[in-house]
C-alpha cells in the first residue's frame, strides 16, 4: 500500500513559545493488563525527548513494574497503585485492600494532583478517554478551564470488534467525553487497515479532529553478530493471560539444531510459572526469562516469533521483519483477533487462533521453511508524525510556562 498522507492536527497555529521557555507533556496509561500501554507511551516519551526545542515530560503509569523499564534521559515517572483486570472484563485492586470506588478516587486524586502542579502545555492519553474506571474525570474537567493545556486522545489501531466497541463507547460516554474534554485525537494506525474511529461511532464533529499518525516503529537496534544456536522466541508481554501459549511452546518439539526462548512476563500467576519452569527445566535446548524491560535486541536476535497479538510486539515484529505466527487474545477483548486477522491477510504475519492452538501445529509451523514476511504494506511513520503533531499541538497555544519567568 501506498503511505497515507499525512494530516495537519492543528488548522491554525498561533505564535510558539518564547525563546528559552520549557514545554512540558504529561502521557498517561492506566495499564491495566499488560504493559502494552507503558511500553507505548514510552516509546512516545523517547521521541519526545528528541524534538528540539526539547520538552519536559512526565509519565503517569497504572503499573508497578513500570520503574523496571529504562526511561528515557529526562523523562520522569509517577506509579499509580494498581490495578488488576480479571480475565471476565472487570477490576479489582491488584495488591492494596481496597474497595474499587476507593482504588478509583485514590488514583483519581493523585492523577489531578499531578496534572495541577506539573501544569502540562500537552496532555496525551491512552486509548481509554476518561481513563480506567473514570480516574481521569476529575483531572480533564480541571485542565478544560486551563485553554493553554491541549489535550489529545491517543487510541491504537483496533480498541475491539465493532460491536463491543460501539457499547463500551456508549455505555461509558466516550463520545462525550471526547466532545467534552479533547481537543486532538490521535490514531496510531493506519485507516486502510483499522479505523477505530468508525468502529468507536463518533460523530462527524469528532471525526474532524481525528489524525491518524500510521504506525509507531522504533528505531531498529544495532545489528549484533550472530551468535550461539538460532533460536525461536516466545514472548506473552505481561503474562496474565499467556499461559497457555507458554505451555504449549513448552511442549512443542522444536527444529533440530534450534532452541527455544521463552519470556513469561511478571504478570504470569506463580503457580502457573513454576509448572512451565517444571517442564522446561527437564529440556536443556529451552530457556525461560522471566521479565525482559527492552524485547527488541531479543526479538531481533530471533530466528522467528511466536507471541500473541498486542499492538506493540505486532510492530516490533514487522519493524524487524520477523517471521512470526501471532496467537492473539480473544477474551475479555478480541482486539488483537482483529488485528491479526487484517495483518495475516495482508501477508504480514501468520495467525493462529487460540481454540486451534496445540503442540503439533506450533512444532509443525516452527519447522516450515522461512518465509520473510511482505513489507511496504503500512504506513509506518508513526512516530515522526506524531512528533510533528506535537510541536503543532505545543506551538499553538501560549504555553502555561509563564511560570518559568515569573
Amino acid at each position: 500500500m501506498a503511505q497515507a498522507p499525512a494530516q495537519d492536527p492543528v488548522s491554525a497555529l498561533s505564535p510558539g513559545p518564547a525563546k528559552g521557555a520549557l514545554r512540558r507533556v504529561v502521557l498517561y496509561s492506566h495499564d491495566t493488563l499488560g504493559f502494552g500501554h507503558l511500553r507505548r507511551n514510552l516509546m512516545l516519551a523517547q521521541r519526545l525527548k528528541a524534538m528540539s526545542p526539547v520538552p519536559e515530560v512526565l509519565l503517569v503509569a497504572g503499573t508497578s513494574e513500570a520503574g523496571a523499564f529504562d526511561l528515557p534521559a529526562g523523562v520522569d515517572l509517577i506509579t499509580l497503585p494498581a490495578y488488576a483486570k480479571q480475565s471476565c472484563g472487570t477490576y479489582r485492586a491488584r495488591r492494596l485492600s481496597m474497595a474499587l470506588a476507593e482504588l478509583r478516587d485514590l488514583r483519581a486524586g493523585i492523577i489531578k494532583a499531578a496534572v495541577k502542579n506539573f501544569r502540562p502545555d500537552l496532555f496525551i492519553a491512552d486509548n481509554a478517554p476518561l481513563g480506567a474506571q473514570g480516574e481521569l474525570e476529575p483531572a480533564l474537567r480541571w485542565m478544560s478551564k486551563e485553554p493553554a493545556i491541549t489535550r489529545v486522545l491517543g487510541l491504537r489501531d483496533v480498541l475491539d470488534d465493532r460491536r463491543s466497541v460501539r457499547a463500551q463507547w456508549t455505555r461509558e460516554r466516550n463520545v462525550e467525553a471526547v466532545n467534552a474534554f479533547y481537543d486532538h485525537v490521535w490514531v496510531y494506525g493506519d485507516p486502510r487497515v483499522c479505523d477505530p474511529v468508525s468502529d468507536s461511532g463518533m460523530s462527524d464533529a469528532i471525526r474532524a479532529r481525528v489524525s491518524h499518525t500510521g504506525y509507531l516503529l522504533r528505531p531498529v537496534p544495532p545489528a549484533s553478530p550472530p551468535h550461539g544456536t538460532p533460536y525461536v522466541l516466545c514472548t506473552v508481554g505481561g503474562g496474565r493471560d499467556g499461559a497457555a501459549l507458554l505451555e504449549t511452546f513448552v511442549a512443542a518439539p522444536l527444529p533440530e539444531g534450534m532452541r527455544g526462548i521463552a519470556v513469561t512476563g511478571s504478570q504470569l500467576d506463580d503457580g502457573l510459572r513454576a509448572r512451565i519452569e517444571a517442564v522446561a527445566a527437564a529440556r536443556p535446548e529451552l530457556e525461560i526469562r522471566r521479565f525482559v524491560p527492552d524485547l527488541m535486541p531479543l526479538l531481533a536476535g530471533a530466528e522467528r516469533v511466536v507471541a500473541m497479538g498486542g499492538y506493540n510486539t505486532v510492530c516490533e515484529v514487522l519493524q524487524l521483519g520477523k517471521p512470526a505466527l501471532i496467537v492473539p487474545r480473544v477474551r475479555p477483548r478480541k482486539e488483537q483477533l482483529v488485528r491479526a486477522e487484517r495483518f495475516a491477510a495482508l501477508g504480514l504475519i501468520d495467525m493462529l487462533h487460540p481454540d486451534r492452538l496445540d503442540a503439533a501445529r506450533l512444532a509443525a509451523w516452527m519447522s516450515q521453511p522461512l518465509t520473510p514476511p511482505m513489507q511496504g504494506r503500512l504506513d509506518t511513520d508513526g512516530l515522526d508524525r506524531f512528533a510533528a503533531f506535537a510541536a503543532a499541538a505545543l506551538a499553538a497555544r501560549p504555553g502555561t510556562l509563564a511560570r518559568a519567568a515569573a
